[in-house]
């Protein structure tokens, strides 16, 4: 069954037409075309997925685009600002903290809620925070110096 959803999707709203049965992550990439947010495994293991749904970390591949109906979500698209990436991004650039990319937006989601929760986690607070994210290229070192680096950069930004 199709209905019309109402969504604002990195502080713009938009107007989908979706199955009843789709997830957000199919709506958010084949509806309203952001790619950001990947489906890695389908089932809410991986984190490729993950976007903010109302100030909240979601798998959006288990999330019911009716679910979403007169949300505001965040994608990996929408975390920096204008011209210039947030620190948790150029930080995973500047520290090598990915690979081929395809789990990165993920990764940077969880990175930036943690640090905004918490803007000076321990090696253990943020290797906790990411466990629901996973890379199958790289060790997880360069990700965490990646996200230590961002802590830094914001505290020295505040």
């Amino acid at each position: 069954m199709k209905r019309t959803i109402e969504l604002t999707v990195n502080g713009d709203s938009h107007t989908a037409i979706i199955d009843a049965r789709e997830t957000l992550l199919d709506s958010l990439r084949y509806k309203l075309g952001f790619m950001g947010p990947k489906e890695g495994c389908g089932n809410g293991n991986c984190g490729a997925c993950t976007v903010e749904l109302n100030g909240q970390l979601v798998n959006s591949c288990l999330v019911l685009s009716p679910e979403a109906e007169g949300a505001e979500i965040t994608t990996v698209e929408g975390v920096a600002a204008r011209d210039q990436l947030h620190p948790v991004q150029r930080a995973f650039i500047d520290n090598a903290g990915l690979q081929c990319g395809f789990c990165t937006p993920g990764f940077i989601m969880s990175a930036k809620a943690l640090l905004e929760r918490n803007p000076n986690p321990s090696e253990a607070e943020i290797r906790l925070a990411i466990s629901g994210n996973l890379c199958r290229c790289t060790g997880y070192d360069k990700i965490v110096k990646a996200i230590q680096a961002a802590s830094q950069a914001l505290s020295r930004a505040a």
